[in-house]
């Protein structure tokens, strides 16, 4: 029968297996896998490691047939020695679960380490070529170590040998100031703590209760490579590199290698001789400045007998001092002599010069006399001029007032002027208007040809030329008598007159006032 047919009787018969929901299956195979598998070793690659923001670590664990998925609580994370880094090979120890809502499982992770001294190595050398990258092993980065450190910092175990190896040369080279900054130097704890003390010391101020070290020793003994991992961690590595303070590493013994000896400033054998490396030896110093002193004192020597010898030979040239002096001492006498003389002879001329003077000078009481008589002239002359210029300022006054009373006269004649002159412009502003309204009348106004008014016919004889004024202009006429007429009774006064001053235009003669 066809398994697919489900017509046959079979499909119909009942079935006596118990029915299971899927979180009850869910929930018996989360517990039978976690109660077989409670704690389990599991060896593989890292994949995909992803740390979460939570805080928890997701990874993947593979090897060359299958995959197993790897969590990491928060709590277990800062337990881990290590970092989680892709393609890295470890052993994982923890217990087996089961995540129902994916249906898969998965290893819960307690503690990582690195699976065999292969990984470390590879580990270890593609963290170096990543930092090299970075340039932190570069050279130009190194600080010199200072010849002569006061203060020396060291970063190590308290209850080593490497601190009593290093206090022990530092006290036989130079003695100087130690300062101990006690770390654990293997384990989980062994980075962190390094990289504290380095980031610690140089956090310190020159002028705190503290001494601020001049170098920094970090060192421990040998051991293997598991042993040495902390010091190849990225955190001490870079704590080096960003130290402002010359580092001295002095980890393992000389064949062994980590990552620390390529970022410090100056690699050490072993911590003795980085103990070296910080001082110098006293004696030696002492040693080299005493044969500098010695030098220093024959080049002295040698100096002043090349003076001495020099001193010599000027001395030869300049002759016998006692000599000179004695020239120079009685050159100096003579002049002491004729200064003398030189002083008797003035002393001679100014009393002799003093004589005359006083010979000339006059008595006192005659120039007092004389001084008397001009201040009796001089007053005199002082009443006479203080007379005439009391006189010339009294007729100064008077002038005064007579300048002020012959302008207050001009004034006042001035605006008696100004009226008269006022009412003959307002006459002549009359006269005009009330010839304008003549001449409106047909008046006209008669002068000569020099404009001298001719107000009578007597006054005007025949010939003469003469000008008719009207109120819109000036007419040009010549008198002349009178004609007879016979024409009709002649017309009014002012016709008349208008036509005697226009000229006759059909006998084309010019017209005749009279």
């Amino acid at each position: 029968m066809d398994i697919f047919d489900f017509d046959g009787p079979e499909a119909q018969a009942p079935s006596n297996a118990p029915e299971f929901s899927v979180t009850e299956i869910a929930q018996a195979v989360k517990r039978t896998v976690e109660t077989t598998f409670d704690r389990v070793r599991i060896r593989g690659e890292i994949s995909r490691p992803n740390y979460h923001r939570s805080g928890h670590l997701y990874l993947t664990l593979k090897d060359e047939k299958a995959v197993i998925d790897a969590v990491c609580w928060r709590g277990a994370v800062s337990k881990l020695s290590m970092q989680a880094e892709e393609g890295m090979e470890v052993i994982v120890t923890g217990k087996l679960t089961t995540f129902p809502g994916g249906s898969r499982y998965q290893v819960v992770i307690e503690s990582m380490e690195l699976a065999g001294e292969g990984a470390l190595l590879k580990l270890l050398e593609d963290r170096r070529k990543r930092l090299m990258a970075e340039g932190l092993f570069d050279a130009d980065r190194k600080q010199p170590i200072p010849f002569l450190p006061r203060v020396i910092g060291v970063v190590t175990s308290p209850t080593g040998a490497v601190i009593r190896d290093i206090l022990h040369r530092v006290s036989d080279r130079f003695p100087s100031h130690v300062i101990l900054w006690p770390v654990a130097v293997q384990g989980e704890k062994a980075a962190p703590e390094v990289a504290q003390a380095i980031r610690g010391f140089n956090a310190l101020s020159k002028t705190g209760d503290v001494p601020r070290p001049d170098v920094l020793i970090v060192g421990r003994g040998g051991g293997s490579l598991e042993d040495l991992w902390g010091f190849n961690e990225e955190a001490v590595v870079r704590a080096v590199a960003e130290s402002t303070i010359p580092v001295i590493s002095a980890v393992g013994h000389e064949t062994d290698t980590t990552l620390i000896d390529f970022v410090s400033d100056k690699r050490a054998p072993t911590p003795t001789g980085a103990a070296e490396m910080a001082v110098p030896v006293r004696a030696d110093l002492l040693l080299g400045i005493e044969e500098l002193g010695a030098r220093l004192g024959r080049g002295l020597q040698r100096r002043v007998r090349l003076a001495q010898s020099d001193l010599s030979g000027l001395a030869r040239g300049l002759g016998d001092p006692n000599r000179l002096l004695h020239e120079r001492r009685q050159a100096l006498d003579v002049i002491d002599q004729r200064l003398d003389r030189g002083l008797e002879n003035a002393v001679r001329q100014q009393r002799s010069r003093l004589e005359t003077l006083s010979a000339k000078v006059r008595h006192p009481r005659e120039k007092l006399h004389r001084m008397a008589e001009q201040s009796a002239s001089l007053g005199d002359r002082l009443n006479s001029a203080s007379s005439q210029r009391v006189h010339n300022l009294r007729h100064t006054m008077q002038a005064q007032r007579f300048a002020d009373r012959l302008h207050q006269a001009s004034n006042r004649a001035l605006k008696q002027h100004q009226q008269v002159l006022n009412h003959a412009q307002r006459l002549l502003d009359s006269f005009a208007t009330s010839r304008d309204r003549l001449l409106e009348q047909g008046y006209v106004w008669v002068s000569d040809t020099d404009g001298t008014v001719l107000p009578r016919a007597s006054a005007v004889q025949d010939g003469v030329g003469l000008k008719l004024h009207f109120l819109d202009g000036t007419v040009e006429a010549v008198a002349g008598p009178p004609k007879t007429r016979q024409d009709p009774p002649a017309p009014t006064k002012t016709s008349t007159r208008a036509k005697s001053a226009s000229p006759n235009k059909d006998s084309g003669e010019q017209g005749s006032l009279l």
